[in-house]
């Protein structure tokens, strides 16, 4: 038979496990207001950490380039790159052996395409003048075309009225023999006739360029030092007046050389461009002060001009010695 037990002690038991009770209910309550707390903690700091953090940059554009390469090279800034060495500028010595090597080369230079008469205007380089060009265009005009200098003496830079005048004279020609006009520059006289050519491309039929630097900063050439001195502008303003990599929205061929000794490479290279396929670089053999006197430059030039208008194509290269004289500039 089981033990009785006193009533006192069971009544004491039944307070011990009230006040036990009371005391779990108690924690489980202040454990629930923590929670409660940490969510309302939770809840909040999203709220702060948004208003914090900064907003995810917009990727899509850098998406489209990657397809859309042409284009990108439209807006590209210019890179510097380094003006050629003293090795090369010794080199532009050779220029008077160019020279001479025109009178072996005459018999293959008199079998380029024949002219169709249409009219070419001939920038000079810097400080030069149409004296310097004279031998090109007396062959140049020996193919039947008509050739004439730009008719304003020494080239010192874009001086006050040199634009507008050389404008005028592109206006002109073409008004009077009703035909558009093609332009070639030489150096410095490159960018005139492509910032010619992008003012009026409804009068201008072609542009090729010798050893023009459009594409680099002054820093790509020897000569801008020269530039400042003789024009009187600081450099640094004029390049940014112009646009000069964008190629003008006409056919456009930019004859370089790796060995040129006062334009380096890079600064003569025509991007791939969108808004322009018509577009070569064609790479020859020569020195800078000697590509207008070069009979691989002539030669070029003549190819290029001899094309029907409106029926423009890349300059072809071919095997054997052609392919030695005017070498893959993708290589």
């Amino acid at each position: 038979m089981a033990d009785k037990i006193p009533v006192k002690t069971l009544a004491k038991s039944g307070e011990g496990v009230a006040k036990v009770t009371q005391k779990k209910n108690a924690a489980s309550k202040a454990q629930g207001n923590q929670k409660h707390l940490v969510t309302k903690s939770a809840k909040v700091t999203p709220v702060t950490t948004q208003v914090k953090r900064s907003p995810r940059p917009d990727t899509s554009h850098n998406m489209t380039n990657a397809k859309t390469n042409d284009m990108v090279l439209d807006s590209e800034p210019v890179k510097p790159h380094s003006s050629p060495s003293p090795w090369l500028i010794a080199l532009e010595f050779r220029a008077l052996w160019e020279l001479a090597s025109v009178i072996p080369a005459w018999p293959a230079l008199s079998k380029a395409p024949e002219g169709d008469g249409h009219s070419v205007i001939v920038f000079p380089g810097l400080s030069a003048s149409d004296g310097s060009t004279l031998p090109m265009r007396a062959y140049l005009q020996k193919l039947g075309y008509d050739v004439s200098g730009w008719n304003q003496g020494y080239n010192f830079g874009p001086r006050a009225g040199i634009l507008d005048t050389a404008k005028r004279q592109v206006t002109d020609t073409f008004d009077a023999t009703g035909k558009k006009v093609s332009l070639i520059g030489w150096s410095l006289g490159g960018i005139y006739a492509r910032e010619l050519a992008k003012m009026l491309p409804e009068c201008v039929r072609l542009v090729i360029t010798m050893g023009t630097p459009f594409a680099g900063s002054h820093e790509s050439t020897n000569a801008w030092r020269l530039y400042q001195l003789t024009s009187g502008h600081d450099i640094h303003a004029m390049v940014k007046q112009y646009d000069l990599p964008t190629p003008p929205p006409v056919p456009t061929t930019s004859i370089f050389s790796r060995t040129d000794g006062v334009v380096s490479l890079p600064a003569s290279i025509q991007k791939h461009s969108a808004k322009n396929r018509q577009t070569e670089n064609l790479e020859v053999i020569a020195s800078h002060i000697g590509l207008g006197m070069n009979p691989s430059a002539w030669w070029a030039v003549a190819d290029r001009l001899a094309q029907p208008e409106g029926q423009w194509k890349p300059f072809e290269r071919k095997r054997g010695l052609h392919g030695l004289l005017f070498p893959d500039p993708k290589r």
